[in-house]
């Protein structure tokens, strides 16, 4: 199927740390917004979004499919306001879901891009795919629910709580700019590669699979199986 087999390897390399360490914020936050402010909140957010593969791998899914500047730019903010809706509102209200829960729902996210992608709807259902305007701001809204809960895992005290909200979700907005950058960069360039087509399909195979991957690793943690 691919004729760059070194290609469909190194890729499946990358992948393994992504699945691996996805949400990977250190002991040592906690302390950190304990005695820097406002922003710590700012520094803590943005690490989070760096960190946060899954939500990056979504993103990524996104632009893969996007042929224009214009568009990539309307997709990114409409999830940026999805997942700050409910970033901002879920915390502020307080409203609390199980973490491995929705963290698996993210893990189905990136599956559901990589099948998007590549014409699954269309091959296997033969129905279009969902609007993805639509399901791209759908997808923030939960992205922005997973968001909500890493930042009520932390002690924010009882003092300037709205204001340490919004400095953590103006952090993830950085850091999701700081991510993308690289990103956007190397799939236009590789479009320009007569080998983009295996790379595209490579790279969509893998969100699915470090969906998939996801998914289970975020259930067994709910059931208490690892």
């Amino acid at each position: 199927m691919f004729k760059n087999p070194k290609l469909l390897l190194s890729l499946g390399l990358f992948f393994i740390p992504v699945v691996v360490f996805a949400h990977d914020v250190s002991s040592g936050d906690q302390e950190i917004l304990n005695n820097g402010g406002l922003l710590s909140y700012i520094w803590v957010g943005a690490k989070h979004m760096v960190t946060g593969y899954d939500h990056l791998l979504f993103l990524a899914g996104v632009i893969f499919f996007l042929k224009s500047i214009k568009d990539i730019l309307k997709f990114i903010t409409v999830f940026t306001i999805g997942h700050s809706i409910m970033l901002i509102g879920a915390t502020f209200m307080e409203i609390q879901v199980n973490e491995h829960i929705i963290d698996a729902i993210i893990g189905l996210s990136v599956l559901y891009k990589g099948f998007e992608n590549l014409k699954g709807f269309e091959r296997y259902f033969n129905v279009k795919a969902p609007n993805l305007f639509l399901m791209v701001l759908l997808f923030g809204l939960i992205h922005g629910m997973g968001l909500s809960t890493r930042l009520q895992s932390f002690d924010m005290g009882t003092d300037q709580v709205l204001l340490k909200i919004l400095s953590f979700n103006l952090g993830v907005e950085l850091g999701q700019i700081i991510a993308l950058i690289p990103i956007v960069l190397l799939i236009r360039l590789w479009k320009k590669k007569s080998s983009y087509q295996a790379f595209y399909k490579a790279c969509n195979i893998y969100l699915i699979i470090a969906g998939v991957l996801l998914f289970l690793y975020q259930m067994a943690g709910y059931y208490n199986i690892l």
